[in-house]
């Protein structure tokens, strides 16, 4: 993991996940209806299938099923989803790759992203309808970001009247407001809302816990 003072590589990883997204999306772009929806429901994440799967034999886990947690991450059925959560990545994502290097980031986008699908699928078992997108690993990053770099302020513009003024604002406040929104969601939004704020909520504290516990094991080799 990159915790030295060197000059930070390319963020490697970010680049790749963003260009599977991209050419995910373009690629159900091309297709006809029919087929984009053939796509959704093979390269989504089905609750209830994946349920299903968890709660059976442990060597039935690596059936084709099973890819449906990963390849979910990078399937977009808009340009507003895609943007939105590319939007994030690029944010948040490459200080956590500088900071834990590209495999790091890998493991926590991945990992992250598949045990937030794991958790939707055991919390709403009842749901026939795949899932899509690559929230549950942004919110992952996003859950790292604050537990790598509680102290640091962010850049945003904030609407004052008819102009914008930029301010730099506390990480914990910004990211802190936006876990609070997704919490709120998650136990007062419908059926479908809550699907997905769950992958929200899960994949952020996911991604928190692995960043804190990354930096205590960083302090205990020091």
């Amino acid at each position: 993991m990159n915790w030295s003072d060197s000059p930070p590589h390319p963020p490697f990883a970010t680049i790749y996940c963003t260009l599977l997204c991209l050419l995910a999306f373009l690629m159900y772009s091309g297709l006809s209806p029919l087929m984009q929806q053939a796509m959704i429901d093979v390269g989504g994440m089905n609750p209830s299938q994946t349920s299903a799967l968890l709660h059976s034999d442990f060597a039935s886990w690596w059936e084709m099923t099973a890819l449906g947690t990963v390849t979910s991450l990078f399937i977009h059925a808009s340009w507003l989803h895609l943007l939105g959560n590319l939007a994030y990545l690029w944010v948040f994502g490459i200080k956590v790759e500088q900071r834990l290097g590209s495999i790091g980031f890998a493991l926590i986008f991945l990992l992250g992203g598949v045990l937030a699908n794991v958790i939707v699928a055991l919390r709403v078992p009842q749901l026939d309808t795949p899932i899509i997108g690559a929230s549950g690993a942004i919110s992952a990053v996003v859950g790292a970001y604050l537990g790598l770099f509680p102290r640091r302020r962010i850049g945003l513009f904030l609407p004052l009247g008819l102009y914008l003024q930029f301010a730099r604002v506390p990480a914990l406040l910004v990211i802190g407001s936006w876990f609070t929104l997704q919490l709120l969601y998650t136990v007062f939004g419908p059926i479908n809302g809550a699907v997905a704020w769950w992958t929200h909520v899960a994949g952020f504290a996911l991604g928190l816990s692995f960043s804190l516990v990354t930096r205590a094991l960083a302090q205990i080799r020091l």
